[in-house]
């Protein structure tokens, strides 16, 4: 019987012993992975490269441009085009009534507008950037131009804007000269308002010159006039490669409109230092 007791005094001893040395394991929940998180998870969104033919084919048909003037806006050809439409009948009204090209007017509404996106055209209908000037009784607003927050002129609908050009350039002096040209003669009409102070910007003839030429809106002078012209700009051919011959008022800027290149890439191709031009020169285009 102590026997008995003793075995299982020792067997006891021998049981806790080992209990003590076994290591402790910790069970850790796994996180239920069906369950769906609450937390969003962010979402790329994968845009497809264009291909290089899908790019070209945008240069080639929406070409962008910068216009400057009352407002620096970046457009396309496309807005450039629609804009046209929308007021080409307006021009050729006022190119009846008043005898200011519908190629100007239009040109100077593209260039001025920034093709309709320029704030004064957003916020007042202001086409051409006329000032209010002494006499103005109608609405206006400010805008930064040549000074900060200078007047200009407001009008409720565009066609009141085209008309007020088109009075405008004719009920003042300095722009008297301008109707003695041939109403045909967008050129000469560019660089006349230049010269009577319309502009500040030395390159604004070419710039409207560019316009013209470029959107081919000399068909209106032809609409109005009953007249047939088509620009022919001074091309010969020599040893497959191409070449504009330098007439007057001809500049690397608006030879860069005409010919879709940059100014860089004209002075690289023909080797000049400086954008002088001689009456004669040639100038390879392509």
């Amino acid at each position: 019987m102590i026997f008995k007791k003793i075995l299982f005094l020792v067997f006891t001893i021998l049981m806790v012993s080992c209990s003590s040395k076994r290591p402790v394991v910790r069970t850790v929940s796994k996180p239920n992975t069906n369950r769906t998180s609450t937390k969003k998870q962010p979402v790329k969104e994968v845009v497809k490269p264009k291909t290089e033919t899908s790019v070209a084919q945008s240069k080639e048909t929406n070409t962008s441009e910068e216009l400057v003037a009352t407002s620096k806006v970046s457009t396309t050809s496309d807005d450039v085009k629609v804009y046209i439409d929308r007021f080409k009948e307006v021009a050729k009204h006022n190119m009846k009534e008043h005898g200011v090209p519908a190629s100007i007017t239009l040109a100077q509404g593209v260039l001025e507008s920034g093709a309709g996106k320029g704030r004064l055209c957003t916020i007042a209908n202001n086409h051409f950037g006329i000032k209010c000037h002494t006499g103005w009784t109608g609405e206006s607003v400010s805008h930064d131009d040549d000074a900060a927050q200078e007047c200009f002129r407001k009008y409720q609908d565009p066609s009141e804007s085209y008309r007020d050009h088109s009075l405008f350039l004719t009920s003042r002096s300095r722009y008297n000269g301008l109707f003695n040209l041939d109403k045909g003669d967008y050129k000469s009409w560019a660089r006349g308002l230049k010269a009577a102070g319309y502009a500040t910007d030395p390159k604004y003839p070419d710039k409207l010159i560019g316009i013209i030429e470029r959107y081919q809106l000399y068909e209106y002078d032809n609409e109005v006039l009953n007249r047939d012209y088509h620009f022919q700009p001074e091309i010969i051919k020599e040893n497959n490669e191409f070449y504009h011959v330098v007439e007057k008022g001809d500049t690397l800027y608006s030879l860069s409109r005409k010919y879709d290149l940059t100014v860089e890439e004209l002075k690289r191709m023909n080797n000049m230092s400086d954008n002088s031009l001689s009456i004669d020169q040639k100038i390879k285009i392509k």
